[in-house]
């Protein structure tokens, strides 16, 4: 697993070339296709993941990049496992990542042209209706050592398929009892090959199509069909439908589309350590209450990344330097957080914030003063100006950026050294007030007036700066430091999914309930994000109140999961 480990070093020397694209030119250039047209397909059954963004970024980035078009198609042939709900946040999760699509399809429009296909295939003796329990057929299958058996019903007069198909359709038949199935070859190396189900008898409601339907296509037979019925030229999908690729292009000729056939080509998902994608596996997550939802920031789901205050061109910027080949590769997380770092050290405002107060009483600063300091509001973007934060002579500071008795190398705030307040004044130690547990709860210290702005006349220096919020012009907030969900590399290894609860990292989440930011930022927005300095990037989360702002912690300054393991 070590050596298949992409490191963000090799990604960022080595930018894999785009196979894909190598494969449209060549089929352009022959004059296979005079046109370009993908399409993005996810079944509405769960939220999209990080390896979802990967194949929007390649679907609707391959339509951009050829001035083609790219269609939202979602495959709902599976009505037990549906809902809008799903539908409305895939939406939601394109649009974010800056993609728009041409046409919004279903599966389920196409489901009369997939039947029609069904019975030309019957009628040309390549599909015969199946009586055998769906055990029998496993069975029947064989290995990937030994071919399979003909089932009994194999060589069934095509009158005979044709008149149980249509009891099938009229709902005569139970589910299980039958199903439609492809003749192929039960010898064929590849499994997939030998006659597979390409319909079964599924008596649900649809939400589209309502009851209209009592027989479902098969997803390896609808989705080629889509793909020709809707003008896709260019299929691009993960690497485990590879061995799938011969039965679509059998359903193709099969049915007869011979003109411009929509080409499969596959590539290697995208798999992030420390993550789960498995829609199944989130879900039960989910279910378990081991998260707060889809949406849970420690989540690998785009709307959790959204939550988190990931921005979108952070992640479309980590699937291009990923870049898109067919060699199986683990990612590491660390370098989608490096991408979401670069992004907000460059566009995030800077904020004054205290996770966990020290109140600092400056003794020798005039009672009832104060200041107005002007901070940056982000230094890489000088033409934003400044903004203003209030200095007073009670302010709060990091607990941990005081200690009695230090460690060397210690350049924060004790009674050996003095310190800069960022933006205001040099200070120094001068005494401390403590609890009837002996717990430190103010901390008296004097100021230099003189020292304004952060610079000594007299030219001495200081190696400490700290941040701080003053007293008298705060608002308190919550605060959630959110980290990585689990604890080993690859949770999806794990035997069932039992172990989930074993392998979570109890650091995941840590909450503090009692911060404070300065308040300037009392009328931030959901969304809005900001570095708080020394700390690292917080967003503005859904759970804030007019009575109590939430922020999250998207990622911070620098990679610390490392040093913890």
């Amino acid at each position: 697993m070590e050596e298949n480990k992409v490191l963000n070093e090799e990604v960022e020397e080595v930018k894999p070339s785009n196979f894909i694209y190598d494969f449209i030119d060549e089929d352009l250039a022959e004059g296979v296709y005079s046109r370009v047209q993908t399409r993005f397909p996810p079944e509405p059954n769960g939220y999209l993941h990080i390896g979802h963004a990967k194949a929007i970024c390649i679907d609707f980035g391959t339509a951009e990049k050829y001035k083609g078009k790219c269609n939202l198609r979602l495959d709902d042939t599976n009505p037990t496992k549906e809902d809008v709900e799903y539908v409305d946040a895939i939406m939601e999760d394109i649009k974010w990542l800056g993609f728009n699509w041409d046409n919004v399809y279903y599966a389920s429009d196409y489901f009369d042209f997939i039947y029609e296909c069904a019975l030309k295939l019957i009628d040309k003796g390549l599909a015969y209706i199946d009586e055998s329990t769906a055990d029998e057929i496993r069975e029947m299958r064989g290995t990937l050592t030994e071919p399979g058996k003909n089932s009994p019903y194999r060589d069934r007069p095509i009158e005979e398929s044709r008149e149980l198909f249509a009891k099938m359709t009229a709902g005569e038949i139970e589910e299980g009892k039958m199903v439609l199935r492809a003749k192929i070859d039960m010898a064929s190396s590849n499994l997939n090959m030998r006659d597979p189900v390409i319909y079964r008898v599924l008596k649900a409601h649809h939400h589209r199509t309502g009851d209209k339907w009592c027989v479902y296509p098969m997803y390896d037979f609808a989705h080629p069909l889509s793909d020709a019925r809707e003008g896709v030229t260019h299929s691009l999908c993960s690497l485990e439908f590879e061995n799938h690729r011969p039965l679509y292009n059998w359903v193709l000729e099969a049915a007869d589309i011979t003109v411009e056939p929509p080409r499969q080509i596959e590539f290697a998902r995208m798999n992030v350590n420390y993550t789960l994608t498995s829609k199944r596996k989130c879900l039960k997550l989910v279910n378990d209450n081991l998260v707060s939802g889809w949406d849970d920031p420690r989540m690998a789901t785009i709307c959790g990344m959204r939550r988190r205050g990931y921005p979108s061109q952070a992640v479309r910027a980590f699937v291009d330097k990923i870049g898109v080949s067919k060699a199986y590769s683990v990612i590491d997380y660390a370098l989608l957080e490096s991408c979401v770092r670069d992004y907000l050290n460059e566009n995030a405002d800077r904020a004054m914030a205290v996770l966990r107060p020290l109140k600092v009483v400056i003794d020798n600063y005039p009672e009832g003063k104060q200041e107005q300091i002007e901070v940056d509001i982000n230094p890489n973007k000088p033409e934003l100006g400044t903004t203003s934060v209030t200095f007073s002579r009670e302010i709060f500071i990091e607990d941990d950026d005081f200690m009695l008795d230090p460690p060397g190398k210690y350049f924060r705030l004790c009674p050996a050294k003095e310190v800069r307040l960022k933006g205001a004044y040099f200070v120094k130690y001068a005494s401390h007030e403590e609890d009837e547990n002996g717990n430190i709860t103010v901390v008296h210290c004097t100021y230099d007036p003189e020292s304004r702005g952060g610079e000594a006349p007299d030219g001495r220096k200081v190696k400490g700066t700290l941040h701080w919020v003053s007293a008298d012009n705060c608002i308190n907030t919550e605060v959630r430091l959110y980290d990585r969900l689990f604890n080993v590399e690859n949770p999806s290894d794990e035997e069932g999914v039992s172990s989930f609860a074993d392998n979570l990292n109890p650091e995941s989440l840590t909450v503090i309930p009692n911060a404070v930011i300065d308040a300037s930022l009392k009328n931030v927005k959901i969304g809005d994000t900001f570095q708080f300095m020394r700390q690292g990037y917080f967003c503005v989360d859904k759970d804030s109140t007019v009575d109590k702002i939430v922020f999250n912690r998207t990622v911070a300054l620098k990679d610390s999961f490392a040093k913890k393991k």
